[in-house]
């Protein structure tokens, strides 16, 4: 597995090197040695799987307050998704900056995203896999999330009318956030 700092400090994107064969391939997705060699989080206690049935859905931008927040490991296991995440850390020197990758099971990358972001993504494909591990519990009073479209943010999801659940389309504003929560200690 290749390894590289993104522009925003303390993500990696992650390229994963499958052994391929007739039969298919192998391929290693998380080494504890190699992400500590990079000061990577790996005490992860939860793993979850979304599915998403239509192109255009945009699944965020999550969060979770502290003691709550959480560092994801992220990939794309079918089809493809452009992954977005924000920093939210209180005194960041790129707080409030967004970055994206897109994940796709043919590109096998994965992300790191370190506790102090919101995530989402927005599917690329009619359906739609990833997996995430986190390195806290979820916690549904800690849970808040940044509106997709925030004009001072202004993240580029590609899509021009997303499929956005309920709970997304009445996310916070980033200067809601500003005011409520100033950032996110971590």
């Amino acid at each position: 597995m290749n390894i590289k700092p993104r522009k925003l400090t303390g993500t990696f994107e992650i390229s994963l090197n499958p052994l391929t064969d007739d039969r298919g391939f192998f391929m290693r997705t998380f080494d504890d040695t190699i992400f500590q060699e990079h000061g990577m989080t790996t005490a992860w206690v939860q793993e979850n799987h979304s599915r998403s049935e239509k192109k255009w859905i945009i699944r965020g931008l999550h969060f979770q307050c502290p003691p709550y927040a959480e560092t994801k490991l992220v990939r794309c296991i079918r089809g493809a998704v452009l992954d977005v995440f924000v920093d939210l850390r209180l005194g960041s020197a790129t707080f409030g900056r967004w970055d994206s990758i897109e994940l796709s099971e043919e590109n096998k990358k994965a992300i790191y995203i370190p506790r102090g972001f919101a995530h989402g993504f927005c599917t690329l494909t009619d359906i739609s896999e990833i997996l995430y591990k986190v390195d806290n519990y979820y916690s549904k009073e800690s849970e808040a999330g940044i509106a997709w479209n925030d004009k001072e943010i202004g993240i580029d999801w590609r899509a021009t009318k997303p499929v956005l659940s309920e709970k997304d389309q009445n996310n916070l504003s980033f200067e809601t956030f500003i005011d409520r929560y100033k950032g996110i200690s971590v």
